[in-house]
């Protein structure tokens, strides 16, 4: 009874205590850990910036993650390490050399169901809320380990360097688009996105990575008006044309003198026709004199590399909608619209008057779309769920000719990218139609 009395004395209860203070350390350092790394940032931004001041330190905290991760691991393994010494030391008083085993299975347990399981568990089952309890303590203990962090840092680089491997400190900041589009695509698959709501989502995070080449309309089918016409015909054309803005040449259709907008024209017109009434000289009705030219807006000219969010932006600053595409050599290549872009985040954009480009038809017998071959092959691959590359081509058509080496006669089948095209139609040099269907399907 003396010898069990003298083991545990004042000294046992001590070191136990310990252990159980040092486990409890433990179980906010893996609960931090996980909150902190787990907690979205964009959630944090919108708590704090309706006054949550947990969440405004949980921002500050995690703007250096090496830091934080160093810091919390570095805590970590410090009570982690002196808990089972301690655990050890005292079972070895208790049982002798069986001691040492007993530790590590009690200690294991311990560890892994109260210091680990159970706070990471809550933590990533509450991040936002969690993260923002711990950021006043975990800032604190992240400024006293920050010397022995920043050393640790130097030491860690120092090895990666050694086997060719550099680390970014902002790689974090870089990715966050690619975390964005990952999440919609994603939630998409899961359900929890629309795909319409997909679509405009991820139209709007690609305008920076794509070009005005890339949506043109094409000279091929820009429709143009030659000022050197009647101007009683400029009107007529202006007045049958869909279009609110045409492109006016004079000579050969590369020689762009302005673009002319149909209600600028109908003002100077009745404008002319009042005053010549009121001069006494009757009604005009052939404008024989008229100059087109005169009421032509100056042609907006930019190049075919342009990044779309930037032509979007020089469209609001220029308080325009309309620009005339142009390759490295000044040729004219095309024209684009601000409507052209804003489609590329909400899809298809027509009136009454707008000549609606046709979707792909799929037979119900034989699974083929049915595919205008000038169709781009984004607008392709959002409404059929498809995955064709655009790197080397941006319409369908012009995706065969870059496959195929070729330009294709009516009949021909290729199969590429996982897909079946067959030609179905051609004009000239132009493929017009196509029947596409994934391999494997009939």
């Amino acid at each position: 009874m003396t010898e069990t009395s003298s083991l545990l004395d004042a000294a046992f209860w001590i070191t136990a205590a310990a252990i159980a203070g040092l486990l409890v350390l433990s179980a906010f350092f893996s609960g931090s850990e996980t909150a902190l790394t787990a907690a979205s940032r964009g959630k944090l931004r919108t708590q704090a910036d309706r006054g949550d001041k947990g969440a405004g330190r949980a921002l500050q905290v995690t703007e250096d993650s090496e830091r934080l991760i160093g810091s919390v691991l570095l805590g970590n393994n410090l009570v982690n390490i002196l808990a089972t010494s301690l655990t050890t030391a005292l079972f070895t008083r208790l049982f002798g050399q069986n001691g040492v085993a007993l530790a590590t299975l009690i200690m294991t347990l311990l560890v892994l169901i109260f210091s680990e399981v159970l706070p990471k568990t809550y933590a990533i089952t509450n991040p936002e809320t969690a993260a923002s309890r711990v950021a006043a303590p975990i800032s604190l203990v992240v400024r006293v380990f920050a010397p022995v962090v920043g050393l640790v840092r130097l030491l860690v680089r120092g090895i990666l360097r050694l086997f060719g491997v550099k680390t970014d400190p902002n790689a974090g900041v870089l990715a966050v688009k690619e975390e964005i589009v990952g999440a919609i695509t994603l939630g998409h698959s899961e359900g929890a996105v629309e795909k319409e709501d997909r679509d405009r989502l991820l139209g709007a995070l690609d305008l920076a990575d794509r070009t005005v080449e890339e949506i043109m309309l094409h000279r091929s089918n820009i429709e143009m008006i030659d000022a050197e016409l009647p101007p009683a015909e400029v009107l007529d054309r202006c007045l049958k044309s869909p279009y609110t803005r045409l492109p006016l040449y004079r000579g050969e259709q590369e020689n762009i003198v302005g673009v002319i907008h149909a209600k600028d024209l109908l003002r100077a017109m009745h404008a002319e026709r009042i005053e010549r009434e009121s001069e006494g000289q009757g009604v005009i009705v052939d404008f024989s004199d008229f100059d087109v030219v005169r009421v032509a807006m100056k042609p907006y000219f930019v190049p075919d590399t342009t990044p779309l969010d930037e032509q979007m932006r020089q469209f609001l600053h220029r308080h325009t909608h309309f620009a005339l595409v142009v390759d490295e050599y000044g040729a004219l290549r095309g024209l684009i619209t601000l409507e052209d872009i804003l489609e590329e985040i909400v899809g298809e954009i027509t009136d009454e008057l707008d000549r609606a480009e046709q979707a792909p038809v799929r037979s119900p017998d034989t699974g083929d779309w049915v595919v205008d071959g000038g169709m781009t092959i984004r607008d392709f691959n959002r409404s059929t769920e498809c995955t064709l590359p655009d790197e080397e081509a941006n319409t369908m058509a012009g995706l065969v000719i870059h496959e195929a080496q070729m330009i294709p006669n009516p009949g021909q089948v290729f199969s590429f990218h996982g897909y079946r095209f067959e030609v179905a139609g051609r004009k000239d040099n132009r493929i017009t139609k196509l029947k596409i269907r994934p391999l494997g399907d009939g």
